[in-house]
């Protein structure tokens, strides 16, 4: 793929995943998919930290689409913060707790697409 397109695709990519990391984690947690988006037992403590720091993560995602490449450390920040909370919730769901199954079709596989969108747009260094 021509890095202009990349170029391109990058920042489309970027304000659609602030938006959804602003607003559709806590339409996704609370309304539309709770089941494969929430954990369980439902702590509201714990999903309004979870909520307000995608949400800030959304913001920033969205500033840097104006130039990418100078953001790429928050953009490795992305990539790996997804890879690593990814995992973790993974192997919750898998090996320490039972009933999580349901987010093997919810956020587990959201933030590894995001991770792995991302690292394929990834600007190249100056």
């Amino acid at each position: 793929m021509a890095e202009e397109t990349k170029a391109k695709l990058l920042k489309i990519f970027l304000i659609v995943t602030g938006l959804f990391f602003i607003f559709g984690v806590f339409a996704m947690m609370n309304y539309i998919a709770p089941e494969s988006w929430g954990w369980g037992p439902r702590q509201s403590e714990y999903e309004q930290m979870i909520i307000v720091i995608y949400a800030t993560l959304g913001v920033f995602l969205i500033l840097a689409a104006k130039n990418p490449s100078e953001h790429r450390s928050l953009l490795w920040f992305t990539v790996w913060s997804s890879i690593t909370h990814g995992g973790v919730m993974l192997y919750q769901a898998l090996v320490s707790d039972g009933h999580e199954h349901a987010n093997l079709f919810g956020d587990i596989p959201a933030l590894f697409a995001v991770a792995i969108v991302l690292w394929f747009l990834m600007p190249k260094r100056a």
